[in-house]
């Protein structure tokens, strides 16, 4: 997985401060991947590790585009229905903010790679789709990315699940969190997120 989440930490950023409720997820995809992955290769700072500006990129340009809760939920699959309403919301809060400082770490591993993207198969109606693209890299395989892509009440469309070369990147941690919970219930889980969380962020600073 940590090779998954170096190639996806340079294209997994879908977000604008604006954009039109009604864009077509697929245009979307397109239009902010590569507005930030210029961002990515023109910030010198990023390009050379500046941990804190790399979280602030994705703190702000990420968090606000992705639901985090239903992410939260896939991958905890049954056990989800375990939990209280406080636990479900600090499940997702130590979920979002793994995944945010696992891509914050991972995203100066972006070189120049090639995105693809596929024609959008999406009927009239639909409020949930699969955004393809796919990763080209010369000298190695190309690797196929896919978002999972939701439509809101308010008309936005939100990330919900991002699947790698046929692997859901959310449900891929459902085994690891079952038995989580198995050892130490909900809250065992909630702590073994948070620990985690505290290493990551432990690293980033030695890196700043």
């Amino acid at each position: 997985m940590k090779q998954l989440f170096s190639l996806l930490a340079g294209i997994f950023l879908l977000a604008s401060n604006v954009f039109a409720a009604d864009e077509a997820p697929d245009v979307l995809v397109k239009r902010v991947t590569e507005e930030v992955l210029n961002i990515v290769r023109n910030d010198k700072d990023i390009q050379a590790g500046n941990s804190k500006k790399v979280i602030q990129l994705v703190e702000v340009k990420v968090l606000p585009h992705f639901n985090f809760l239903r992410m939260t939920s896939l991958a905890v699959g049954k056990d989800w229905n375990k939990a209280s309403p406080e636990q479900k919301k600090r499940l997702a809060k130590e979920f979002e903010t793994l995944l945010v400082r696992t891509y914050s770490n991972a995203l100066t591993a972006y070189k120049n790679q090639t995105i693809i993207y596929k024609p959008l198969r999406m009927q009239p109606g639909d409020t949930d789709v699969l955004v393809r693209t796919e990763i080209r890299q010369p000298g190695q395989q190309a690797v196929q990315l896919d978002y999972g892509v939701e439509k809101q009440d308010n008309g936005a469309w939100k990330v919900y699940d991002v699947v790698v070369a046929g692997i859901s990147l959310v449900t891929n941690y459902r085994e690891t969190f079952a038995q989580e919970v198995r050892n130490g219930g909900i809250d065992g889980l909630i702590a073994t997120l948070a620990d985690k969380n505290k290493q990551t962020e432990a690293k980033l600073e030695k890196k700043s």
